[in-house]
């Protein structure tokens, strides 16, 4: 069962990505590649198969601004191949590079717990796959297969702790100079 995203999730995609064809990439591909990234590593095959029918695939260029911060967050990706910059304002409304996300990591993830704002910008460095899921479809996850919501909420949770202990770790070596 496929479902599909919400118009204004949808129609904002698709006018800065391009959608990849039905015919340009395999299910099983798509279920490979998922199954190697570290968001659903630990997630069983059966439940990234069903979790595919819930993702869309995405073509990113160079420079495209996937989404801003202060933007309303309503989908994650993963990055299949490619990387994108992870960019922050600064006090004086500066960017500051934060971040490369590389091929096989996640970003976003807080867009399907919260469904606010984004805190940051993420910006297309090199051409890009992205596999999207949105909040929408995620709440059809939650009602359809609760298990694997289930397991989704419990890798994003180790996802946002990691990065909390990384950052927690920078900010101490920050206040010790």
């Amino acid at each position: 069962m496929s479902v599909p995203m919400t118009f204004s999730t949808q129609k904002k995609l698709s006018t800065i990505l391009e959608p990849f064809g039905a015919n340009e990439i395999s299910m099983e591909e798509i279920r490979n590649t998922l199954d190697a990234t570290q968001m659903f590593k630990d997630i069983e095959w059966a439940q990234i198969q069903a979790l595919s029918e819930y993702i869309q695939l995405y073509r990113a260029v160079p420079g495209t601004v996937l989404f801003s911060e202060g933007d309303k967050g309503d989908f994650m990706c993963v990055v299949l191949q490619g990387c994108l910059d992870i960019r922050k304002q600064d006090m004086q409304h500066d960017d500051k590079m934060v971040a490369t996300v590389y091929a096989g990591r996640s970003l976003g993830e807080m867009a399907l717990v919260d469904g606010e704002v984004r805190s940051a910008t993420a910006v297309v460095k090199e051409p890009s796959v992205l596999a999207v899921l949105t909040h929408d479809s995620f709440v059809e996850i939650t009602r359809d297969k609760p298990a694997l919501a289930v397991k989704l909420l419990l890798k994003i949770a180790q996802l946002i702790s990691q990065r909390l202990r990384l950052t927690s770790g920078i900010l101490v070596d920050y206040l010790e100079k």
